[in-house]
């Protein structure tokens, strides 16, 4: 799942989300199995673990990128997509392993658990600083508040031939009625 802001004025890039949520030890070979690609499956939940860590669980970015630059090291690659499936298995227990080292918990394997903390970030980051200065510049009332939307994935790593964006039926940028993608 997808779990996003929906706040009542765009506000792009400013409110947390998390992506990929449910995927867990079990999940993961699911969505292997269904996709017939196991390094998609693995990069996936990878992104997953790290992201919930951050927005959810407010552990710093830097660990998981550190930990992620190294596996780059080892196999001599510069792009993350030049990672191995195994290499994002093994990630993918690092991730977890930071995780317990950080806050001294397991990274939780509950979609439901998953899906509350990820709804309950996204709502809270309607206070997060990125969102007060934005809504103070655009004359958005923070009254207003914001909705969370629980969607279906649309998946962007799963090969060459796919992708994800954000489509508009107004321009966000002047309000004129016409298709705007990104």
């Amino acid at each position: 799942l997808s779990v996003r802001s929906g706040a009542r004025a765009s506000m792009p890039g400013m409110m947390d989300t998390v992506l990929n949520l449910g995927l867990n030890d079990r999940t993961v070979q699911g969505l292997a199995k269904r996709s017939g690609d196991r390094r998609f499956a693995f990069d996936s939940y990878r992104r997953f673990i790290q992201m919930y860590s951050d927005v959810v669980l407010g552990i710093d970015l830097a660990h998981f990128e550190k930990l992620l630059d190294r596996a780059k090291r080892r196999r001599g690659v510069q792009s993350d997509c030049d990672l191995l499936e195994a290499d994002l298995e093994k990630l993918v227990t690092a991730y977890k392993a930071k995780v317990v080292d950080e806050l001294d918990i397991l990274f939780p394997e509950d979609p439901q658990e998953q899906l509350w903390g990820a709804i309950g970030a996204v709502f809270g980051s309607w206070m997060n600083q990125r969102a007060k200065t934005y809504r103070r510049l655009n004359d958005i009332p923070a009254s207003w508040g914001t909705a969370v939307n629980v969607q279906a994935m649309v998946f962007g790593n799963m090969g060459e031939d796919c992708a994800t964006g954000v489509a508009f039926t107004r321009n966000p940028a002047n309000g004129v009625n016409e298709f705007y993608g990104e």
